[in-house]
């Protein structure tokens, strides 16, 4: 069920990959075969429901092609995994000038534990450990997006 209002959001920019990595300082820190990229941003008023309506959604999201080749399947359907990044850019504003603005961003304090809490909700739900980039941390990520298929999600304004 989709959480009511649109004043603040958990949103997510979730890719289809044949495979992903990120890596920190040139070590490999979560890397995937075929399954989900997940880049997560966070708003400090965010909830455990958001989290948990967001890795429902994830995980039972049908945009894996099926044998017809319609995107009838999830991640879950396919066996297919999901790594995680945290994003806080995902909050840009640039309504002002040519420099993006954070404010929306939840600070790090408050992200932190709640890209945890989700990480752990996208692991209970997919029934396996979900890999991660390092919190804060200057990442490098890599993937071969497959279609491309790019979708955004915000937890209180799906659409």
């Amino acid at each position: 069920m989709p959480l009511a209002g649109n004043i603040t959001a958990m949103r997510v920019i979730v890719q289809r990959v044949k495979e992903a990595s990120v890596a920190v300082a040139g070590n490999i820190t979560g890397r995937i075969g075929q399954g989900l990229l997940v880049l997560a941003g966070f708003e400090a008023a965010d909830q455990p429901a958001d989290l948990e309506w967001m890795a429902q959604k994830l995980v039972k999201l049908r945009i894996f092609p099926d044998e017809q080749g319609v995107m009838n399947r999830s991640v879950a359907d396919i066996g297919g995994e999901i790594l995680a990044v945290s994003q806080f850019t995902l909050y840009a504003s640039t309504k002002k000038g040519n420099r993006p603005s954070w404010g929306r961003a939840a600070r790090g304090d408050i992200s932190q534990p709640l890209f945890e809490g989700f990480v752990g909700c996208l692991s209970n739900t997919l029934e396996r450990q979900v890999p991660t980039g390092i919190f804060a941390a200057d990442m490098q990520v890599s993937l071969v997006n497959d279609g491309p298929v790019s979708i955004v999600i915000d937890s209180r304004n799906p659409e």
